[in-house]
């Protein structure tokens, strides 16, 4: 295996602790925000020739956030290193009972092409700040990023520790081979399936980041102009290749008819009468992509948009009308710049729809009444919920980002990186004296020691009153 010897190599220098200190996760970190600094502008001539995405998205997305993020981190790594001191027994009131926060060891972070920079700098700023070593693999299908990730990002980190592996299918699949301690992956489900198999082997730990199809719930009472402009940022936003993008509305054929209007001139004032000489809206990243979403176009009936170029790889934002769910569009993650419209009833009918389905990384949910908002939110399951608006969770670093079921496993941002790279151990350092607070655990066993063990380690339900 051609990575043997790189796995190794970072495990010797896991082993002898080099990661550990505070100073030097903090080192490492602050060499991420000069790479951040310093590749500022490569790094949006890179995604812009990807796949064609505004500098504004870029900087916002794959700049900005995570420069949010490494502060963060920052601001409270040393606090968030300590040992967690909890609650003790009788028995053990003298003696020292915490959580270590240790590192596993050697991590790999498997990133995606949609948001290059920001899903492999992410998980790396958690890793880096629970003291792990790490070898990071880009996407491969946005290659630019993934040039510059390869050939610049060496210059910053610790190569002792840190590195970073390119290539396709057959690279990954060598490399997840070799034992690691953590396995931190966003992608699709199905590979997904494949990393989570991969990792069973050597019983190694996982986050799975994956997508799947984010319902949004439209109710027939909400400002109908709001409602158009957030779903239409959410939805066309890196040209709608957002795994938390708002993938369909649901909808009474009353709001539908409302919300064309509406959507139409969001579009409009977001994107100018021709997307296509926009500078704020971007391209489809590959042709395999591309050809996917031309026949996803082919689902119900184009109400807005439509148009499309191969040669540019431009799919305009469009909205399709009265999309049964038995349409191609509604049988997978659309993961582009298309929003289908389902007819539903009733918010009753909403809810029964997307709880028919798997598990969603993202619900939307759309009304001035709260009391509907909070309906969805407690009726259904996802990752995430979000009212009133869309992607916005995505930017706060005190929300935990994730899957559920096939959406994903796990979760980051923030402490929440910081934990999913650190594994919790439970210690107790107990006095070497005091051996008499021992003895009613020892044989020989009497109802007598029985009894004293009882009143020393059992744990009583607090008492509860009511008011009259």
């Amino acid at each position: 295996n051609p990575y043997v010897g790189l796995v190794s190599h970072l495990r010797a220098s896991w082993l002898s602790g080099k990661t550990r200190p505070l100073e030097y996760r903090v080192a490492q970190l602050e060499a991420l925000g000069r790479f951040l600094d310093d590749k500022k502008e490569e790094i949006l001539e890179a995604t812009e020739l990807d796949m064609g995405k505004p500098s504004f998205e870029a900087f916002f997305s794959e700049i900005l956030l995570c420069k949010n993020e490494l502060n963060v981190t920052l601001n409270n790594l040393s606090n968030w290193m300590k040992d967690e001191h909890v609650d003790k027994n009788l028995v053990m009131q003298l003696d020292s009972v915490f959580i270590r926060k240790d590192p596993y060891g050697v991590v790999l972070i498997i990133a995606p092409w949609n948001y290059p920079i920001h899903l492999f700098l992410v998980p790396l700023i958690g890793a880096i700040a629970a003291g792990n070593c790490a070898i990071i693999k880009p996407s491969e299908i946005s290659k630019n990023t993934e040039r510059l990730v390869a050939e610049t990002l060496s210059c910053y980190l610790d190569n002792d520790c840190f590195a970073v592996v390119t290539g396709g299918v057959p690279e990954t699949t060598r490399l997840l081979e070799n034992k690691f301690d953590y396995i931190f992956f966003t992608g699709t489900s199905p590979v997904g399936r494949i990393v989570m198999t991969a990792a069973a082997k050597h019983l190694t730990p996982v986050t799975l980041e994956l997508g799947g199809k984010n319902p949004c719930y439209v109710s027939d009472t909400c400002n109908v102009t709001n409602v158009a402009r957030r779903v239409a940022w959410g939805r066309f936003f890196n040209a709608g290749q957002t795994c938390i993008a708002p993938d369909y509305l649901l909808c009474t054929i009353e709001m539908q008819e409302k919300l064309m209007p509406a959507l139409r001139e969001a579009i409009t004032e977001f994107f100018g009468h021709n997307p296509r000489e926009s500078p704020d809206f971007g391209r489809i990243v590959s042709d395999k992509q591309f050809q996917r979403l031309r026949v996803l176009l082919g689902s119900g009936r184009v109400a807005i948009g439509g148009q499309t170029d191969e040669a540019e790889r431009y799919i305009a934002p469009t909205v399709l009308a009265d999309v049964l769910p038995s349409d191609p569009i509604m049988q997978e993650e659309v993961f582009g710049p298309i929003l289908p419209i389902v007819v539903i009833a009733n918010m009753e009918e909403a809810i029964d729809f997307i709880n028919a389905r798997p598990q969603p990384l993202a619900v939307y949910a759309f009304s001035c009444d709260s009391k509907i908002v909070n309906q969805v939110l407690e009726r259904t399951s996802s990752g995430a919920f979000c009212g009133n608006d869309t992607l916005m969770h995505v930017t706060l670093t005190s929300l935990p980002f994730g899957g559920i079921g096939n959406s994903g496993l796990g979760k980051y941002h923030g402490k929440f990186t910081f934990d999913t790279f650190s594994h919790h151990r439970g210690c107790l350092h107990r006095n070497m004296g005091l051996e008499t607070l021992n003895a009613p655990r020892y044989p020989p066993y009497t109802q007598q020691k029985l009894g004293l063990l009882t009143t020393t380690f059992e744990v009583k339900r607090r008492g509860t009153c009511t008011l009259l």
